[in-house]
């Protein structure tokens, strides 16, 4: 079973950084957000608590909100 990771602002220098450098990997499944729910905070929600690592490529601001949302005890999260 893949491991499951969702980057929280892959639009972002950082984020695409990370996305490209996961991109290939077959051990890894990358949960994607449709491009006009990006800023959805249920959808966002959604991922943060389906995925088993989020990465938060985020304004600080945006950060503190995107851990609010996390619900799921096993989601880690690396900001």
């Amino acid at each position: 079973m893949a491991t499951k990771v969702f980057i929280d602002g892959k639009e972002g220098t950082t984020g695409l950084k990370i996305y490209e450098r996961f991109a290939d990997r077959k051990d890894l499944e990358i949960l994607l957000i449709d491009e006009e729910k990006r800023k959805d905070p249920a959808e966002r929600a959604k991922m943060i608590n389906a995925s088993d690592f989020t990465f938060l490529c985020l304004p600080d601001a945006a950060s503190i909100e995107a851990v609010g949302l996390c619900t799921n005890p096993k989601t880690r999260i690396i900001d």
